[in-house]
């Protein structure tokens, strides 16, 4: 609320307020500074002039010191009591200087003195907004309002209470009611820029956007809402995973910001479009445009927040964390600062401090929905689970099996986890009769010594029973998984199995010491190496040599959509056909297409993969072989998920005497605790 000085007091004379009338016209404009130095100048000639005191008050306290105006109106109060104009410009100083509790009582006051003044009940209910009051102040403007309907001063007032209002609903999530207010205010105030602004950014929380876009479009009025306009629909399109739509906007933004004189319409463009290119892995092109913008715009926040984006995308967390730091050192509030680098820090498995800058956005921007998810994500990550899964399989060499495995997870910390398992499996031939059962129970515990540095340890204890044998063995493994480069991850380590697959290698005991390597490398633009090898030697005294690689490239990335060509070579030292596939020499080759939805948002998540391609035992000729691979899983809750699985291929292995072999199964995972065994913290 402005409440203007009056031209002249009582005791003023008119050419005192002929002098004024420039001072005057620079409050009006709001030009205070202009109008401190003018009031001080007639100060000095005229020390006692009210309206002089009461403009130079205004004009300090809207330009330069807050605090000094409420010293210069206090003073007035001692001179002139029971002066309404005084009193009323004393207490809008309260609201200038931030002193909202006092104010709220000085208006009390003034308003049991003057229940109709509608001064008074503006000046209340903007004192009440500010504390957040919000249906109270509501009330209050109204009230003045009656007063004098139409006003231009309340009805602005009205409007941002109804902002307000709608923010505080937002932070509690009762979206309805905060559309519900900003339409009151779009039915008053026609296309209002705030109002339209602040609907559309609900509809994205929401992810909905068609509805943000129709608001968007609504903004278009002018070429600097306009950009705005596009810069939103951009978003809203990569909310709704549309990513080459959300650069077309992005484009047409950038396009239209060349010609706008609006150097704050320009940078949200440029930035909008950098985003885009970013959502679209269009990197090389992305690392140019921020170049660019950081040899004009050294260190600025939202250029230092578009570089740590991009290594958000590309894998490169130490660069994004260190772009956020710099960020906070600028603004310690900043919400991109806090939030990004709690992001990254949880992409590098630093959960702690993930934590913490989570926490801190949250101390910052109270119920931000970002933060709190990203909490909860953590926390669910950590919850014991138990998880049953049962299959069935055979082949067309008469084996059957079924499984039912149980395996308990126990997180212990942020770095160190305890498995628990049992498993029965039967086999059975059905041409010569054998059968054989085995139990299996195992113990494993994987620690992480750094965030790129995990061991495994894994012990386990197999009996194995059939018409012919008895026995008990012992397996196990030591692995570590290092993650020597930037998007690169190996694992090296040794295990011991025995081979369970019928009931005829049950029978012969047949353990494996296995030394195994594999290696998946993946580049920033999708294409990816993927490396195993594995040398075996067996208690049958044979041996053998394993060799897998895989060339792919991500084609889509919502859905994941991959394709490539793999390769497996596999040798054995002795051959024993009798017993099981054993070739001196095995080579395959196949061209596949994986198609993965694990979309977080969403309860139903799919894998599909399909391949084709030919194998060749020993030198005999190639054979055909076909691969096909399904799974779906469906979030029943967030603590129970169920899913199903199938598996149909004709490709020979170490382990498979048949050329097809067919498993489906039943898998369900339950989160028996809601939160952590431990204090995350």
């Amino acid at each position: 609320m402005r409440l203007l000085c009056v031209l002249f007091t009582i005791t003023g004379f008119f050419m005192q307020g002929q002098e004024m009338q420039k001072g005057f016209e620079h409050l009006e404009a709001g030009e205070f500074s202009q109008a401190e130095i003018f009031f001080s100048k007639i100060l000095k000639e005229h020390p006692e002039n009210k309206t002089a005191r009461l403009c130079y008050g205004r004009a300090v306290g809207l330009s330069s010191d807050p605090n000094k105006a409420v010293k210069i109106f206090e003073d007035l109060l001692i001179d002139f009591p029971d002066d309404l104009e005084v009193k009323l410009n004393y207490a809008e100083s309260l609201l200038w200087s931030r002193q909202y509790p006092e104010a709220e009582v000085y208006y009390s006051v003034l308003l049991e003195e003057n229940p109709e003044n509608f001064s008074v009940l503006l000046g209340y209910a903007n004192t009440l907004s500010n504390l957040k009051k919000y249906k109270s102040a509501t009330k209050w403007v109204e009230k003045a309002l009656n007063l004098s309907p139409g006003n231009p001063n309340a009805l602005n007032s009205l409007k941002y209470i109804r902002l307000g209002y709608a923010n505080r609903l937002l932070q509690e999530r009762q979206y309805d009611l905060a559309i519900g207010l900003l339409d009151d205010n779009l039915r008053e105030f026609e296309n209002d820029r705030e109002s339209l602004l602040n609907k559309a950014n609900i509809y994205l929380i929401l992810k909905n956007s068609d509805a943000a876009i129709d608001v968007y479009k609504q903004l278009a009025l002018d070429s600097r809402d306009s950009i705005q306009a596009l810069t939103g629909i951009s978003l809203a399109y990569h909310i709704a995973k549309r990513e080459k739509d959300a650069l077309k906007y992005a484009t047409l933004a950038r396009q239209m910001a060349k010609d706008s004189n609006d150097s704050i319409s320009r940078l949200m463009a440029a930035e909008r479009y950098i985003q885009a290119l970013i959502w679209n892995h269009k990197y090389s092109r992305a690392e140019d445009q921020i170049e660019h913008q950081l040899e004009l715009y050294p260190e600025k926040p939202w250029v230092l927040a578009l570089a740590a984006s991009l290594g958000m995308y590309t894998g490169d967390f130490k660069k994004s964390i260190n772009n956020y730091n710099q960020i906070l050192e600028i603004d310690s509030a900043s919400f991109d600062g806090n939030l990004g680098i709690a992001n990254a820090y949880f992409a590098r498995g630093e959960i702690k401090e993930a934590m913490d800058y989570a926490e801190q956005t949250l101390s910052f921007y109270k119920n931000q929905q970002d933060a709190e998810q990203l909490l909860q994500k953590i926390e669910f990550g950590y919850r014991p689970m138990l998880e049953e899964n049962l299959s069935f399989s055979f082949d067309n060499g008469d084996n059957q099996a079924f499984a039912a495995a149980t395996t308990v997870r126990l997180p212990l910390s942020t770095k160190l986890e305890v498995l628990g398992g049992y498993t029965y499996r039967k086999t059975r031939n059905t041409r010569s009769g054998l059968e054989a059962n085995s139990d299996y129970f195992n113990l494993s515990a994987s620690y992480k010594i750094i965030p790129s540095v995990k061991f495994r340890v894994n012990t386990g204890l197999i009996n194995a029973r059939s018409v012919e044998t008895d026995y008990t063995n012992l397996t196990g493994e030591v692995a570590a998984q290092i993650k020597p480069f930037m998007r690169d991850d190996l694992e090296i380590g040794y295990r011991r199995d025995l081979q369970d697959f019928n009931a005829e290698l049950l029978n012969r005991k047949i353990a494996g010491n296995h030394l195994f390597l594999t290696n998946n490398y993946t580049t920033r633009y999708g294409l990816g190496w993927y490396l195993q090898y594995m040398h075996t030697e067996q208690s049958d005294d044979n041996s053998r040599k394993l060799l897998f690689t895989s060339l792919y490239y991500s084609i889509l990335k919502k859905p994941l959509l991959k394709g490539g060509i793999n390769y497996q070579y596999i040798s054995f030292e002795k051959r024993m056909p009798e017993l099981y596939f054993s070739p001196e020499k095995f080579q395959a080759a196949e061209i596949f297409m994986n198609l993965i939805s694990d979309d977080e948002d969403k309860a139903f998540n799919y894998d599909l993969t399909a391949a084709a391609g030919y194998q060749f035992i020993e030198d005999g000729d190639g054979q055909p072989t076909y691969r096909l691979q399904a799974r779906a899983g469906y979030n029943i809750s967030q603590r129970f998920i169920g899913g199903v699985y199938a598996t149909h291929s004709n490709i020979a292995s170490a382990t498979v005497a048949g050329f097809t072999f067919t498993e489906f199964g039943i898998n369900l995972k339950w989160f028996f605790k809601a939160k952590p065994l431990f204090n995350l913290k």
